[in-house]
């Protein structure tokens, strides 16, 4: 932890009850006031730069605080902030004001914005539409409705318009039912199964699916209940289903799993169990939602997320450009604020009354099949690994490979981005198999051609280049799990297979050798990796800083090997176990994994001696048929 936060005000928040929260939220608000602008309709925290022009990540700064100031407002606390935002919003929608915030075209980040001004509408009229004179009122609804004349890209941004006419219905204006009603249509397309959505067709499974469409779609079930009987159920019903998969990216100290991108808006991860709660559609007691949320907030108050003046900086646990998207502006990061929707609840609502209660028992090992994952816990050591086999699509976001397509990703390891594209240090290539043409130009997976997942197997099939064709088989587990590739290359290449990357205290550390392997230890725990077949040697890479999301330095036990052109098949066990006060994260390190070949198949004798396990994998080359 930065020795900078030991005297910020949040740290000693308790963040036990409604008054914590409620308090919280001011905390966090207090640091603001400095950095708007002179007519209130903008909040620069910062210089860096984004897709957009500065005036407008003014006004997101300015839009996204309202994010925790409404529920607060809605459930009757107060913040001094209020008559800043309405001066704000006073100036921002009037056409004759220097700090006017503009006319809308489509696709604008501005629509994105829009949302929360919608959201205040719905929930808190009182305090940010009421105290507006007529012309002012006429200036907000105008500026307001431009959202139905722009188009908006076809993923969670369309219910930005749903939440815009939310507010018009709740202030009593006119809004378009049609155009809701189109938009709400269109988003059924992006539904999968088990209470999973995709942000969009074809596109990934991430933390959009829980903080924006579940977050939205629980929203309208509430505001909606009575004139959209229909949806409201339908909404409730798979927010319900989505909370019994959505709990295993949870962990026992409230951290969830960092996977996917927009990860710089950080504990917005538990804003789904507050709407959850929000809309009473939650198949738990109140007491274990409650303890998700409030713990989940414990743990980021903890980690060095915040500048010295108390503003919140880009990045995960720590301060971090290189993992930000192109998107992401100094006021990005407040998007968090959903997460404190729980306040909008009367302090009699069983959220707020139950005492907290810990995760519920949980599987060890289960099958996501939305998302292409298998989630193993441990729960000893608040432990998730999630093994993923990837996506058939792509995107041009930044850092998709690193952030969508890892072999496996954890909650304590946390995963890694590259810093720049020559050798393997500034790869960072944890849980990814990186080939070279000999050149330090690595290619990692980036999209799979298809993929299967039987019990705790899984295997996916992806082409680095037009001429190679590698078929990779995970055997899910922790703290060992393995990994077979077959590659099929017209050309030679080097290959490198990663481990978790571990964390590097100031503390001290040490290295293990074993013959095929290697292991670094650290106060983070233990990360290792051991050749099995097919591959050259076992390093340790102290790669670049700043690359992984959890620690700022990291080493990665990393399997090297050249190929030459034709087929070659590797395999290999990968160890990673955090450290806790309970377990010594080296104690598993010597029930390394055996593994002999019979003709085409690899039988692999996993576990000690009394409780091992034996798979047998089939190399030939094969389909690899989609689920």
């Amino acid at each position: 932890m930065l020795t900078s936060m030991a005297h910020l005000p949040i740290t000693g928040n308790p963040l036990e009850t409604r008054e914590d929260i409620q308090h919280a939220v001011r905390q966090l608000c207090e640091p603001l006031t400095g950095y708007y602008s002179e007519g209130k309709a903008r909040l620069h925290l910062g210089v860096t730069g984004t897709s957009y022009s500065g005036a407008t990540a003014g006004m997101e700064g300015f839009s996204r605080v309202l994010w925790g100031l409404v529920p607060l407002a809605a459930g009757g606390g107060d913040s001094p902030l209020w008559e800043t935002c309405l001066e704000g919003i006073r100036n921002g929608t009037d056409p004759g004001h220097a700090e006017y915030w503009g006319e809308v075209n489509d696709y604008d980040q501005l629509l994105v914005e829009m949302a929360a001004l919608g959201f205040a509408l719905a929930l808190a009229p009182e305090r940010i539409w009421e105290p507006l004179n007529e012309k002012e009122k006429t200036n907000f609804y105008a500026w307001l409705s431009q959202i139905n004349d722009r188009e908006l890209y076809d993923c969670n941004w369309l219910f930005f318009q749903v939440l815009v006419s939310l507010g018009f219905r709740r202030i009593g204006m006119p809004y378009d039912k049609r155009r809701m009603e189109a938009k709400l249509e269109r988003i059924e397309a992006f539904y999968l199964d088990n209470g999973w959505y995709a942000d969009g067709i074809q596109a990934h499974c991430d933390y959009y699916g829980p903080f924006a469409i579940h977050y939205y779609s629980l929203l309208y079930a509430k505001l909606m209940e009575r004139e959209d009987p229909r949806r409201a159920a339908l909404y409730k019903e798979r927010s319900a289903l989505f909370a019994k998969e959505f709990i295993y990216w949870f962990a026992e100290e409230g951290d969830a799993l960092p996977y996917g991108r927009s990860l710089a808006y950080r504990f917005s991860q538990a804003a789904f169990w507050g709407a959850l709660e929000y809309a009473d559609a939650s198949p738990f007691a109140p007491g274990v939602v409650k303890g998700i949320v409030l713990r989940h907030l414990r743990w980021w108050f903890r980690q060095p997320i915040f500048q010295t003046d108390g503003t919140l900086t880009i990045g995960y646990s720590y301060p971090n450009l290189i993992m930000s998207e192109n998107y992401n502006s100094p006021g990005s990061p407040y998007w968090a604020f959903k997460v404190f929707l729980p306040l909008a609840l009367a302090k009699e609502h069983p959220f707020w009354s139950s005492e907290e209660l810990p995760l519920p028992e949980l599987e060890a090992s289960r099958i996501q099949a939305e998302p292409r994952m298998i989630i193993c816990r441990q729960r000893a050591s608040s432990h998730i690994l999630a093994f993923n086999a990837g996506c058939t699509t792509t995107n041009q976001h930044t850092h998709t490979s690193a952030k969508y397509e890892k072999f496996v990703y954890s909650n304590k390891f946390g995963f890694s981005v590259p810093r720049a594209e020559w050798g393997l240090s500034q790869s960072a290539c944890d849980s990814m198999l990186a080939l070279s043409e000999g050149d330090q130009l690595y290619r990692v997976k980036r999209q799979i051609e298809s993929y299967a997942i039987d019990g705790n197997k899984m295997m996916m099939r992806w082409r680095p280049w037009h001429d190679v064709v590698v078929q990779t088989w995970l055997i899910t587990g922790a703290p060992w799990h393995i990994r077979i590739h077959r590659i099929n290359s017209a050309r030679p290449l080097d290959a490198a297979d990663g481990g978790f990357a571990l964390g590097l205290a100031d503390g001290p550390r040490r290295e293990e050798r074993t013959e095929g392997g290697t292991a670094a230890i650290s106060a983070y725990g233990a990360s290792g990796a051991v050749a099995l077949h097919g591959w050259g040697k076992a390093d340790l890479l102290y790669v670049q800083t700043n690359t992984n999301v959890l620690h700022p330095r990291t080493v990665i036990p990393t399997l090297t090997v050249s190929l030459p052109a034709g087929t070659s098949l590797l395999a290999s066990a990968f160890y990673g176990q955090p450290e806790t006060a309970a377990t010594d994260s080296l104690s598993a390190w010597s029930e390394q994994p055996v593994l002999t070949i019979e003709g085409d198949t690899l039988v692999i004798r996993t576990g000690s001696e009394a409780g091992s396990e034996l798979y047998r994998i089939h190399v030939a080359e094969q389909p690899c048929p989609e689920e």
